[in-house]
């Protein structure tokens, strides 16, 4: 990995947006890492909103937007018909009741879940069933995993589309953390099923993923990387704004990327609370990728040891948030410290700059 990397940097999402509509005039796929409250959300709406911009809806995106187009009837005068309604007016739904879609979404969701579904057409609303008992209320990752799988169908209908069907507007996919509340093994699975039915319409379809979830990314990383795709790794920083980073041959950069923002802080005495629980989530990675069955194990060896693994215990369990940090004690602060760079002495990661120096783009 570089230590001179292409940093791009970019005061409003807005800016941000416009480079992945460059991007993808010469790739099918931009494939974005970012942590949760980096905007990841709000910059697919503001791709969308270009294409309306432009005269037009263009974009069929999933997001958390996608999942409030659901909401529960749970019948709470008899608390017996619960039914999950529809949200007719939205484009996402164009064509959805000529079309009959339930035979190809029940075709994705068997791979994910034991329940089955029936969809009112007339009252926009859906049944569920799990054995003999109907009219059931899935569980939130039941019903995420449903939602999804009616993307997929309509994804599939945007592909094979001839120019004439009901999803002929479609020319972009902006798909943003579709597996929350999933376990890995539905991570995987979703990974792969989703990166299979892209491919099937060989860039017919331009795609932004964007995700906060490592193995999700990893193997979409891995699944298109035959395919015309750029990598991103997505920071923002308080006074900088939204720093870019290119990873089109580190698809674990973000690992990597983590570590040296706490260099950076550590370095620049920015040290908060949680950056106890963002080491502790490192060491913990590394143990794993080394088999270890402790993340103590990564330390083992190194002069205070035993203190640093104490530390470690007892500091990384507070719920600090990364919305209103803390300030570290200046006691802590120099535990912190000793206990990072022991750390890295030990295993010599090459650490990316991304805080330093960085390209400025004009949108």
């Amino acid at each position: 990995m570089s230590n001179s990397p292409n940093i791009y940097k970019y005061s409003a999402l807005r800016d941000l947006s416009i480079r992945f509509w460059d991007d993808l005039n010469n790739h099918n796929y931009v494939l974005l890492y970012a942590y949760n409250g980096t905007g990841k959300t709000r910059l697919s709406m503001e791709f969308k909103n270009r294409g309306k911009e432009q005269g037009s809806s263009d974009t069929l995106y999933f997001n958390a937007f996608t999942e409030d187009l659901f909401s529960w009837d749970n019948d709470l005068e008899n608390d017996t018909e619960r039914v999950l309604k529809i949200n007719s007016e939205s484009n996402f739904f164009n064509g959805f009741k000529e079309l009959a879609l339930e035979e190809k979404i029940f075709a994705y969701l068997e791979r994910y879940a034991d329940f089955d579904f029936k969809i009112d057409y007339e009252n926009w609303a859906v049944t569920f069933t799990k054995g003999d008992n109907t009219h059931i209320k899935v569980s939130r990752g039941e019903e995420n995993i449903f939602i999804w799988c009616v993307f997929l169908a309509i994804c599939e209908l945007a592909i094979d589309d001839d120019g004439t069907g009901s999803y002929n507007w479609v020319k972009y996919f902006y798909i943003d953390d579709p597996i929350s509340s999933l376990d890995d093994n539905n991570a995987i699975a979703i990974a792969s099923d989703l990166s299979q039915l892209l491919k099937k319409g060989n860039g017919k379809i331009k795609t932004v993923i964007s995700s906060h979830h490592s193995l999700f990314f990893n193997v979409i990383c891995n699944e298109l990387k035959r395919t015309k795709h750029t990598r991103y790794f997505l920071h923002r920083n308080a006074d900088e704004g939204y720093m870019l980073q290119r990873t089109d041959d580190t698809p674990f950069f973000h690992h990597v990327a983590l570590l040296s923002e706490l260099k950076h802080a550590s370095e620049n005495d920015q040290i908060r609370t949680y950056h106890f629980n963002v080491l502790r989530s490192i060491l913990e990675k590394t143990s794993s990728f080394f088999g270890f069955n402790d993340f103590n194990k990564c330390i083992h060896g190194i002069e205070d040891d035993v203190l640093f693994e104490r530390a470690l215990n007892l500091l990384s369990h507070g719920k600090y948030s990364i919305y209103d940090p803390v300030e570290m004690g200046e006691d802590n602060k120099e535990l912190f410290k000793r206990i990072l760079d022991a750390f890295l002495e030990k295993y010599q990661f090459d650490l990316p700059v991304l805080l330093k120096q960085p390209t400025t783009e004009e949108a």
